[in-house]
């Protein structure tokens, strides 16, 4: 009788299956991410190394050493030991976190707009007390400018009514909007001696929330040459809730990672985030395979680092608050010796 190995669900239980039923997972997950991304399957030496880490009965699981790659945070900290700046400092010094991120609790352009000059004061301190860089983070959030949180129509409401131009108009009129405040954010933090600005979660919102933080990374880039620029995704594949969006005459909407990854490059970003959702019902096996196939043809073009989102609910690691040790080292690692990916 085949053994019965420890794994996860992509919801972070903890069950048992056989070597043949990861195998068949790993399969089925690289079939269903290269039909939908229209992308090449993984190989079956690929799979096969996948399944070896997968398989393992091993707690933990680690590169070998020669092989490590940057961790990089989003949010770093969120107040545990004392204020938000020991909270970095913490990451850098017990965590070994390679690149910390200053954060506030209300994560959008929008909001920290009215709490800027306090966020660049803590960015100055965070700047005299950690060695690591330090960059400044925080949603693009297309959907706060509209009503009733905003000024601007909500287009979520006049989809289904079926004004399709006033919802198009207003999703525009609200990325202008959303572009001034994340140029407003960023001078003041580059004032305060931000090492780089995080565009996180982009896309959350759409087309649009895409196209905007493409605008303000081009726009940075121009002012600041020396300025790093991350742009992490908030899925594998770009909402069309606009539909007609363009950048240098390609649509945004419909975009899976390789096409992000062109457009980010083309904006001047440093840094490229890819994201792929987890499927709560699926094995972390399955959600491996199919997160690696979405984001493979990404590393094949990339000309800039790529740092593979892999925490709660993304890049294979469980949908839960605490994610289980077992599933984000297993992640980590294929990532990075199937993919060769540069951090994470």
């Amino acid at each position: 009788m085949e053994p019965r190995i420890p794994t996860r669900m992509g919801d972070g239980a903890l069950v048992e299956m056989t070597r043949s039923e990861m195998k068949a997972d790993l399969e089925a997950g690289t079939q269903l991410a290269a039909k939908k991304a229209k992308v090449p399957e993984l190989t079956q030496d690929e799979l096969d190394h996948l399944l070896d880490i997968y398989a393992s009965s091993a707690r933990f699981t680690a590169v070998d050493i020669g092989d490590e790659v940057i961790l990089s945070n989003d949010g770093t900290g969120t107040k545990h030991i004392g204020n938000r700046v020991q909270d970095l400092q913490s990451f850098e010094v017990l965590l070994g976190v390679d690149m910390v991120e200053l954060w506030q609790i209300d994560y959008s352009y929008k909001a920290i707009k009215t709490n800027v000059a306090h966020e660049g004061q803590s960015m100055k301190i965070a700047q005299a007390l950690l060695t690591n860089p330090v960059q400044y983070g925080a949603m693009p959030d297309l959907g706060r400018y509209s009503k009733p949180d905003g000024p601007i129509p909500n287009w979520s409401e006049l989809l289904p009514m079926g004004k399709i131009d006033e919802a198009r108009a207003a999703q525009e009129e609200a990325a202008e909007v959303l572009v001034e405040d994340i140029l407003f954010v960023a001078d003041a933090m580059v004032a305060a001696g931000t090492d780089g600005i995080d565009f996180d979660t982009t896309g959350a919102a759409g087309d649009a929330d895409f196209l905007a933080g493409l605008t303000a990374s081009r726009i940075l880039r121009e002012k600041y040459p020396w300025l790093g620029i991350e742009i992490g995704m908030a899925s594998e594949f770009v909402l069309g809730m606009h539909g007609q969006l363009e950048v240098d005459g390609e649509r945004l909407a419909g975009m899976w990672p390789k096409d992000q990854l062109r457009m980010v490059q083309q904006a001047g970003a440093s840094i490229y985030g890819p994201a792929v959702n987890i499927n709560t019902g699926k094995s972390t096996a399955w959600n491996i395979a199919r997160a690696i196939t979405f984001i493979k043809p990404a590393m094949e073009i990339a000309e800039i680092p790529v740092h593979v989102n892999v925490g709660m609910g993304v890049g294979a690691v469980p949908t839960c608050v605490y994610p289980p040790a077992d599933a984000t080292s297993r992640a980590s690692k294929a990532f990075v010796e199937i993919l060769k990916i540069d951090g994470y």
